[in-house]
């Protein structure tokens, strides 16, 4: 069988961070890619996480504490447009756009915050590094966003990046699909 959307999104990431690195969370949600990045990184690497909600904070500082590696994970509770603030190259940043599982579906990602998040964490992006941007739409707001961030990210220039877009066509619903993006070696 082809790897679901979420295994391609890891595997493009194991390949190209190394422990030590510094690593984002972009959307901390339940914490399985902040856990995800931790464990990749190791205790030599930094994790920023970011998400609005201090439920999912709550969560994510549980998970991370039960598996021993909450001591190299930054979290903060604001929006993934503070990637701003980052001041060191980073080998990757994950994105899950929609609501944190098992929270307030009324609160989810916008299009607006994710597209200036994304901006943002191309400028950090470290060369050969990887944005991926998991885009669950299945939501009241989330075909808008789909809309707006898949424009956004066929401007982006080729120069200087190739975006994938990694999607099953045959699905039912409003299947999740992974949009990749690498930030080309100079």
């Amino acid at each position: 069988m082809f790897p679901n959307v979420l295994e391609v999104a890891r595997k493009l990431i194991k390949e190209r961070v190394k422990a030590g690195e510094t690593v984002i969370d972009a959307t901390m949600g339940n914490g399985n890619d902040t856990l995800f990045l931790a464990q990749l990184v190791q205790d030599t690497g930094k994790v920023i996480a970011y998400d609005i909600q201090p439920l999912a904070m709550e969560k994510t500082r549980e998970r991370l504490e039960r598996e021993g590696v909450a001591g190299w994970v930054a979290m903060r509770l604001a929006s993934h447009e503070e990637i701003e603030t980052v001041e060191e190259p980073v080998g990757a940043i994950m994105f899950n756009l929609g609501y944190l599982p098992g929270g307030d579906k009324e609160i989810t990602t916008q299009a607006t915050s994710t597209i200036r998040a994304i901006e943002s964490g191309l400028r950090v992006l470290r060369p050969g590094g990887v944005m991926t941007v998991m885009i669950y739409w299945g939501h009241q707001a989330g075909e808008a966003e789909k809309a707006a961030v898949e424009s956004y990210c066929q401007s982006i220039s080729q120069l200087d990046y190739l975006v994938l877009k990694y999607q099953y066509i045959n699905q039912q619903n409003q299947a999740p699909f992974l949009l990749a993006i690498e930030r080309r070696e100079l």
